[in-house]
């Protein structure tokens, strides 16, 4: 039996040894990749000149004179009754009117003197003119020049309120600066 064993063993060894390997897939032939030559870098840009930014759209001029929020946009000063005397809290306005002629020496104004209605017409005319003297004495003073400055006097004629009152008449004591 030992023979049949050995036997045995041997055949399967030769028949190991007989079977067929299986076929290798030929290899294929490895190529090199092909060389790219690198590319050259760009030259490099001009150094780009230093560009100031644009300027601002320049503002739309706003005249002062128009301006609501403009010390210039008051017109009137006020009078205590029988008084011709510019008050300590009109003489801003004024001194702001004075530079703004003297800086536009092309624009021109017309000062007139107001009343209330007591008092004689020719009295109110007097004093509506001495209100009107007195602001372009100050518009001098501030650099205003005589040719741009004219004065008359309404006297009571042009009232702003017509009650007969003093809530009226303290509106009606004025000197109004009318620019032409």
């Amino acid at each position: 039996m030992k023979k049949i064993v050995i036997g045995f063993l041997l055949v399967n060894l030769l028949a190991a040894c007989a079977s067929q390997k299986p076929k290798e897939e030929p290899k294929a032939e490895v190529k090199p990749a092909p060389v790219v030559e690198a590319a050259k870098p760009a030259p490099a840009p001009a150094p780009a000149a230093v560009v100031a930014p644009a300027p601002a759209p320049a503002p739309v001029a706003v005249d002062p004179l128009n301006d609501p929020n403009s010390i210039l946009a008051k017109r009137s000063t006020y009078y205590p009754f029988d008084v011709y005397v510019v008050q300590e809290a009109d003489k801003p306005l004024v001194e702001a009117h004075a530079k703004y002629l003297s800086e536009h020496g092309n624009r021109k104004v017309r000062l007139e003197g107001n009343c209330d209605e007591r008092g004689s017409n020719e009295y109110n005319l007097g004093l509506g003119q001495r209100r009107a003297d007195g602001v372009k004495k100050m518009l001098q003073v501030g650099g205003a020049k005589d040719g741009q400055l004219e004065t008359v006097s309404y006297g009571e004629e042009k009232p702003r309120q017509t009650c007969h009152e003093e809530k009226c008449w303290k509106e009606n004591r004025r000197t109004d600066l009318n620019y032409r």
